[in-house]
């Protein structure tokens, strides 16, 4: 059995393939969630060129999802602009987050690389960060291409074929995806505040969605988490701490220097 080898033993085609094998389970979850998409679309009117040019261009589903069901009504255009704003948010979130490993890719790597940043594609740049090693762009490519062929195809058979859909609720096709962002959410279980602030998230979100309505609710719930993190987490404190023990030296030295 041949060891793992490391990135910097690894060539740009290797890296490729490894950040290729991470998007088979991305593929799996979210190919019928594609697929559905498709489906809804051209069932509100739209073509199935119209439909797959949305998932190339936005490529970002849950936004899909929401505009679609806004555009085939009487409302202002900025409500549907808002309302997608509102549920992609997040990546606002994970953009800040990610831009912290990426600082050595060029400025043109990092314009593609961060429209690829869709919520599996963040998950798994954290969890290679976690694992000590280095977000590469070619690794980074190598997850992204192929998800969003896969995405544009399934969106494209979803349209063709989007009356063999219509049922997906009762065969429970539609809630794979919610099943791989929860594996997802237990991939990082082993962090230090992990359930306070999943439970304050998950909280917040059934609050808002009850309270404001969707998509304020994804949102709501990713921001009162992060709030959560940055101001009550052990690193959070320990910096406070840090910086009390700090001062306190630094008193005690000027003392003994009278």
């Amino acid at each position: 059995m041949k060891n793992r080898l490391k990135d910097d033993q690894m060539t740009s085609g290797q890296l490729f393939l490894a950040g290729a094998k991470r998007c088979i389970p991305i593929c799996i979850a979210a190919g019928p969630f594609g697929a559905l998409f498709g489906a809804l679309a051209v069932d509100n009117g739209m073509s199935v060129f119209e439909t797959v040019l949305m998932s190339m261009t936005i490529f970002a589903g849950a936004s899909q999802m929401v505009g679609v069901e806004l555009f085939g009504q009487s409302i202002p255009p900025w409500v549907v602009v808002l309302s997608i704003f509102a549920v992609n948010f997040r990546h606002i979130l994970y953009s800040a987050s990610l831009g912290q490993y990426v600082g050595r890719w060029s400025t043109l790597q990092q314009i593609v690389g961060f429209f690829f940043l869709i919520d599996p594609q963040y998950a798994e740049a954290e969890r290679r960060v976690e694992q000590g090693n280095q977000v590469q762009f070619v690794w980074y490519m190598g997850l992204a291409i192929p998800t969003y062929i896969f995405w544009a195809i399934v969106t494209y058979i979803g349209a063709l074929f989007g009356n063999l859909l219509q049922d997906s609720h009762t065969y429970g096709i539609d809630f794979l995806l919610p099943i791989y962002f929860l594996g997802l959410v237990m991939g990082f279980r082993k962090r230090s505040f992990w359930l306070p602030v999943v439970a304050t998230s998950a909280i917040a979100s059934v609050i808002a969605w009850h309270t404001v309505g969707s998509p304020w609710h994804v949102s709501v719930g990713a921001v009162a988490g992060i709030l959560l993190a940055a101001f009550f987490s052990p690193q959070a404190r320990g910096d406070n701490d840090d910086a009390s023990l700090t001062g306190d030296v630094d008193e005690d030295m000027q003392k003994e220097m009278v």
